[in-house]
């Protein structure tokens, strides 16, 4: 399968309320590399590369969140592939 590389930026209630150490653990779980971090403007931005189907899978879950989150909207953008060696939080 090819890999692939997107760039999420979640809006809604999505910090302070574990979004981005869930979604480190979502991503690992699905093998995926990348990011997540928050945004200053109460957003958080995902960049996770991997299999275009595990990709598709975390943009799904990005939708639900953790159990306190509420997205709100999740827009993406297609990169080049870029090699991370894990899945930070930063």
């Amino acid at each position: 399968m090819a890999r692939v590389c997107r760039r999420y930026l979640v809006s809604g209630r999505v910090q302070g309320v574990f979004f981005r150490a869930s979604t480190r653990a979502r991503a690992l779980e699905l093998g995926l590399t990348g990011y997540v971090r928050n945004l200053h403007d109460g957003r958080v931005e995902v960049l996770a590369c991997g299999d275009q189907e595990q990709v598709d899978t975390l943009r799904a879950w990005l939708w639900e969140g953790p159990p306190r989150a509420r997205v709100d909207d999740v827009q993406c953008t297609s990169l080049e592939a870029e090699e991370f060696p894990d899945f930070d939080v930063r």
